[in-house]
């Protein structure tokens, strides 16, 4: 990529692996409870066939079905689950043998390969667990989106690590992964748990509600401080395939998750990114609601967004379409970094940087008046063309690591001195802020 030669960009790249795939429910609604009198109708075709083959039959089918999968013993108890989860469904649930039922789940799932077409947009946040790590260092989870079949976008993970010297490096996924469970609905707000005993690599959260049918997008991730203890958040995009609002991920352990819509005027738009503790005791958000500018919004509810304040406005050739935020705002002792992007002539994204008031957030101190990165020609071809992208970067001690996509495709990672980077920001002075 064209950028600034104090940007390392270091030698990983995250690609899209059409290998890796989840089980989920196939030909049917996101929710049983949601089929209509055809989908029954024809659910119970497909029972009653099974249920004419005798026991050799359907235990031949059954281990033919088995013979791709290397653990026939998990296979088989998310094909119980699915049957279970199915049963008000079925006409005649009360004869199955296990191996019926076992059966039966298994034609109402299929593999997908969830991230076969792109692997972008990432974000980066330390780990709760840093047990291990090499003095000096420090264990990141980075979260992407990833692209597959009919453009559905889902939520996934790799673990990395930094050395104190500065050196990156990617743990290599499971090839085989996993749904939670969703252990509580309740409205808009949905709980998932994974199993305690797997990777984080595995773990794929998959749209689970209508309002996500088509996608969880660009998941903006901040380890929220308050009152010593840390959250969390994702603020992303849930679109339905007609309609998009923004929604609100927690966590404390990576391992369950609270998923809930946002509230409010600003939660119609995407791109919203929240500071990562409390400003003069109120929640603090930048989002972009007017399609162009950059606003920061205060509220005392975090599920609750109106309109805020316009703080940055398209000034220079590579942003004049739009600018938005490339994550949450990294708090340093010179003020708010903010990462953000811009968009040019034919839909050029690039990524630039301002700097904030450490005390008046409203107010920008500094800013970046050419693109740090941008695509290049040689690898600015991909899922969608002529796009560097980011959605979330991190401090660590002097540096800052920076994920971003390339082409709504792949992945790659970067360094930068924060001191550096400063410096250029706040060359002209405050009067280049708007």
């Amino acid at each position: 990529m064209q950028d600034f030669p104090f940007f390392n960009r270091h030698a990983l790249h995250l690609r899209p692996d059409p290998s890796r795939v989840v089980v989920r429910p196939f030909r049917l609604a996101i929710e049983p409870r949601e089929f209509n009198p055809t989908d029954k109708a024809r659910v119970n075709h497909i029972v009653e066939r099974v249920l004419a083959l005798d026991e050799a039959e359907t235990e031949a089918v059954l281990a033919n079905t088995l013979r791709n999968f290397d653990h026939h013993d998990y296979m088989l108890g998310i094909f119980e689950q699915r049957a279970r989860d199915m049963e008000h469904v079925f006409a005649s649930h009360a004869s199955f043998s296990l191996a019926q039922r076992q059966l039966i789940g298994a034609y109402f799932l299929h593999e997908y390969s969830f991230e076969a077409a792109a692997l972008f947009n990432p974000s980066i946040v330390p780990h709760p667990d840093q047990s291990g790590v090499a003095h000096g260092g420090l264990r990141f989870i980075l979260s992407l989106r990833a692209v597959g079949e009919g453009h559905v976008s889902s939520l996934t993970f790799r673990c990395g690590t930094i050395s104190q010297e500065g050196m990156l490096a990617i743990e290599p996924p499971l090839r085989f992964a996993s749904l939670p469970k969703v252990t509580a609905r309740v409205g808009d707000r949905i709980e998932l748990t994974f199993a305690d005993d797997s990777d984080i690599t595995e773990r794929v959260i998959f749209p689970v509600t209508e309002a996500q049918v088509n996608g969880i997008e660009d998941a903006r991730f901040v380890a929220f401080e308050e009152e010593g203890c840390t959250a969390y958040y994702a603020t992303y995009t849930a679109y339905s395939g007609r309609e998009i609002r923004s929604e609100l991920l927690e966590t404390r352990d990576f391992l369950s998750f609270r998923l809930v819509a946002l509230r409010g005027l600003a939660a119609g738009n995407k791109g919203m990114a929240l500071f990562p503790r409390k400003l003069g005791g109120r929640y603090a958000m930048i989002a972009r609601h007017d399609n162009e500018s950059l606003h920061l919004i205060y509220s005392d509810n975090l599920l609750e967004w109106d309109l805020g304040t316009p703080i940055l406005r398209p000034k220079f050739p590579w942003e004049f379409i739009q600018i938005g935020n490339c994550g949450s705002p990294i708090e340093l002792d010179e003020g708010w970094l903010l990462f953000t992007h811009g968009v040019g002539p034919m839909r050029h994204y690039s990524i630039g940087a301002m700097l904030l008031d450490k005390d008046d957030p409203s107010r920008v101190i500094g800013r970046s008046h050419v693109p740090l990165v941008q695509p290049e020609k040689s690898e600015r071809e991909g899922y969608v063309p002529n796009v560097v992208y980011s959605c979330g970067a991190m401090k660590f001690g002097d540096r800052i690591v920076l994920p971003y996509a390339i082409s709504d495709t792949f992945s790659t990672l970067a360094t930068v001195k924060i001191a550096t980077l400063v410096e250029l920001l706040t060359q002209g002075g405050a009067a280049d802020g708007t």
